[in-house]
């Protein structure tokens, strides 16, 4: 290879430490913290989901799985497979199965093999992918042929990339700060239109001026309420775009006449009660016949020449963090909206349907902007990422 980078195997430069199986019917509130594959995550530890354990519980000697400041890990299987990320803690934790800790010999730079190893994040997942679960083996990871040269050329590639990168990143916090403040001009341009309380506009619970309905789940165990289903069943999990024009679920009709599930009005506006991650309090348009399963509510005006659903999913889309507060949790996913709490939302319109279709009008425009620069700064923040690869690409091909 170029600039006297010659190939060797991972085994050969460094030693590698696999986790302990620690049960989890012994992990507690409080003790010795124990690193999980969940736990690596964007390069560094997180802390969130921690768990302990009491190294007494254990007849084996744990202390060839401790884990120090400054070392390198790896997650090995699960949806974080191939991660790496450094222990920047004082504290000493224990590593769990399915996590490996890299030892360097003197021979290799620990910052070098960590530039390397996120070099390799894609082709490890690549590699995982082969197992029903996402897997990386021990003698896999030992396997990994690393670009190596001397320590003095490994700490100038070092120098390099610490450099290349600390510009990336900043740009990339920049692009981040731009993102997140068109975010927030958005949902600033949002509120100001539905602060207006002016005359000619009227508070009204949804109960009172709309109809809401949910659905049902026929029976899995009957294969013919699914089996070439033809008629479009929602759950929580398609409440994730603006509008709702197709979905993967699908019953029969014999599912649909054993079930709680109904054909919903056509335009409606669906809410999710609750699903994983910020799903709860996701609003959409339903712009196709469909039914559903009861993780979700349609909702649709009693007259839509008093009130346009459109507006009923703008302004709920607009206070959707104070929708999902409305479980009393603080917004967190441990409880789930209902139909009494969707009945009972106060909203607030302007009698004049042409106003009304004025708003929806003004707001999609605002929104249709928001789009337009949000997805320039995500093109900018993909082509930042993309000259990380091709930096580091160069660097383990001895041309940095």
């Amino acid at each position: 290879m170029k600039n006297d980078l010659t190939l060797t195997t991972l085994d050969k430069v460094c030693q590698f430490q696999n986790g302990f199986a620690f049960k989890s019917n012994t992990f507690k509130d409080n003790g010795v913290p124990v690193l999980r594959i969940s736990n690596i995550q964007k390069d560094k530890i997180d802390l969130n989901k921690i768990v302990y354990i009491n190294p007494n519980d254990y007849k084996e000697d744990l202390s060839k799985y401790k884990v120090y400041k400054g070392d390198l890990l790896i997650a090995m299987s699960g949806a974080t497979t191939g991660k790496i990320g450094f222990n920047n803690f004082e504290e000493i934790f224990f590593l769990n199965q399915r996590v490996g800790k890299f030892k360097p010999s003197e021979l290799l730079i620990k910052k070098y093999l960590y530039y390397f190893l996120i070099s390799k994040v894609e082709e490890n997942l690549k590699i995982s992918l082969g197992a029903a679960q996402p897997n990386l083996s021990t003698d896999q990871i030992k396997s990994f042929k690393l670009p190596l040269g001397s320590v003095d050329q490994q700490k100038q590639i070092v120098a390099k990339l610490d450099q290349a990168f600390a510009a990336i990143n900043t740009a990339k916090l920049n692009v981040e700060k731009n993102l997140e403040n068109a975010k927030e001009l958005f949902q600033s341009k949002i509120n100001q239109i539905f602060s207006y309380k002016g005359e000619g506009w009227v508070e009204r619970k949804l109960g009172e001026v709309a109809s809401l309905m949910t659905g049902g789940t026929p029976k899995r165990k009957n294969k013919e309420y699914f089996e070439n289903g033809e008629i479009n069943w929602l759950v929580s999990g398609d409440i994730h775009k603006k509008e709702i024009f197709e979905c993967e679920g699908k019953i029969t009709q014999l599912g649909l006449e054993s079930s709680n599930a109904r054909y919903l009005p056509l335009n409606s506006v669906m809410i999710a009660l609750n699903g994983q991650g910020k799903t709860r309090g996701t609003v959409a348009l339903l712009r196709m016949m469909a039914t559903c399963n009861q993780s979700l509510v349609s909702i649709y005006p009693n007259d839509i020449n008093q009130l346009r659903p459109e507006y009923i999913y703008t302004a709920l889309d607009a206070r959707y963090q104070e929708i999902r507060e409305l479980t009393g949790d603080g917004g967190n996913d441990r409880r789930g909206l209902n139909m009494p709490l969707i009945r009972n939302i106060k909203i607030f319109y302007p009698e004049n349907i042409q106003k009304q279709d004025e708003i929806i009008k003004q707001i999609q425009m605002i929104r249709n902007k928001t789009e337009s620069l949000k997805l320039t700064y995500q093109q900018e923040f993909d082509s930042l990422e993309e000259l990380k690869k091709s930096i580091l690409e160069k660097a383990f091909n001895g041309e940095l």
